[in-house]
């Protein structure tokens, strides 16, 4: 796990990346779930956020496990302070979590709710010539549970990106 970089701790770097990444793919997949006309626009943008977005808050979290457990090796936190540095550490692993959850129902948009005009598999039987299947469409009630569903997770984890880099600022500005 990198833990420094240029002598400085990781963990300011890294949580930068969460930082920017978890309000794009809330407000991407919110998007792409109510508003079909993005949906061609979006569809791999989404599915790139959905990977990397988790990817990055796990990089915040580790490196500030590291950094945590870095300076209290060095006494470098004193008592009354740890409380606060807890509180911080318990709202970036809720963060992960409610990040890896948005991820996951924006992977499931990106394969269950397909743009209008998206190629259909081919089917044999009955269905009309140029009419696609309802499944290559997917169902309206399917994209509106998982629109309800990720505007849920988006709103999580924004409050919860949130929280955590508030009490992270005040942590570091209020001092030790």
């Amino acid at each position: 796990m990198l833990e420094e970089f240029m002598g400085i701790p990781a963990h300011p770097f890294l949580v930068h990346a969460a930082v920017v990444f978890i309000p794009l793919l809330a407000l991407t997949a919110v998007g792409y779930a109510f508003v079909p006309f993005v949906r061609p626009h979006l569809r791999w943008v989404l599915g790139l956020l959905a990977v990397a977005t988790p990817l990055a808050a796990l990089m915040a979290k580790l490196s500030g496990d590291r950094f945590l457990a870095r300076l209290e090796s060095r006494n470098r936190v004193s008592p009354e302070y740890v409380p606060r540095l807890a509180e911080h550490q318990d709202l970036g692993t809720t963060t992960l979590y409610a990040t890896l959850l948005l991820g996951v129902l924006a992977l499931v948009l990106v394969f269950l709710v397909k743009p209008k005009g998206a190629a259909a598999p081919a089917t044999t039987g009955d269905a009309e010539p140029g009419s696609a299947p309802a499944a290559a469409k997917g169902s309206p009630v399917l994209t509106v549970v998982l629109g309800v569903l990720s505007l849920a997770a988006a709103g999580f984890a924004l409050y919860y990106v949130f929280r955590t880099g508030d009490t992270g600022a005040k942590a570091v500005w209020e001092g030790q």
